[in-house]
């Protein structure tokens, strides 16, 4: 007798229906919210490190390395703009 047939409908009896969210994880509005702050925060230690570097506390590599995930962050941002600007444009595009 194979193993697998017996413990097969405990598998599923504990699986989750994919339709079912998931308690563990945090909402949407939540999401957005610690993205934001996380994006906020990249954008200020930037900001601390270049002027730490023009007062000489701060080498030259960090300034580069801050600003290289400033860089980073911002075009994120801006492709995340770009394509829920795409998706309004495509649901006004839809006939009603």
């Amino acid at each position: 007798m194979d193993i697998r047939s017996l413990t097969a409908p405990q598998g599923y009896s504990a699986a989750r229906p994919a339709t079912r969210p998931d308690p563990q994880t945090e909402s949407a509005e939540e999401g957005l919210k610690s993205v934001a702050a996380d994006f906020a925060a990249t954008l200020q230690h930037s900001e601390n490190t270049a002027l730490a570097a023009m007062t000489g506390d701060a080498d030259p590599h960090a300034l580069v390395q801050a600003l290289a995930q400033t860089e980073l962050a911002v075009e994120t941002a801006i492709t995340v703009r770009n394509k829920v600007v795409e998706a309004y444009q495509e649901i006004l595009r839809m006939p009603v």
